[in-house]
């Protein structure tokens, strides 16, 4: 019976982690929404290659730092960054199509 009480202590701290890092997505996505509404307001390009290679760098650092693999950490920022990206085209839209400036009030 130990081991089941030892398995469900551990399993319920797993799903506060989980909680928890949902709950960072979406205020990193918040984030980002804006910086996606300020580069299409400006006609500034959805990705930043320079900024993702500087963040991919810093984010394997603190992932050796944390002893986390640093192939996994930059996996999983080339996810967000791609989910990011995806969301930043469109807001951009197409070239002669609706902005964030201007929603696309068709649908």
């Amino acid at each position: 019976m130990a081991v089941r009480s030892e398995l469900l202590r551990l399993r319920m701290s797993i799903d506060n982690m989980d909680a928890a890092l949902v709950h960072l997505l979406a205020e990193r996505f918040k984030i980002t929404q804006q910086v996606g509404v300020l580069k299409a307001k400006h006609g500034m390009p959805p990705a930043d290659p320079a900024r993702e290679a500087q963040q991919i760098a810093r984010l394997r650092s603190l992932a050796v730092e944390a002893k986390l693999d640093p192939e996994f950490a930059e996996k999983f920022l080339g996810f967000v960054v791609a989910e990011v990206v995806r969301h930043h085209q469109a807001l951009a839209g197409p070239a002669d199509g609706p902005t964030a400036a201007e929603p696309d009030r068709t649908r």
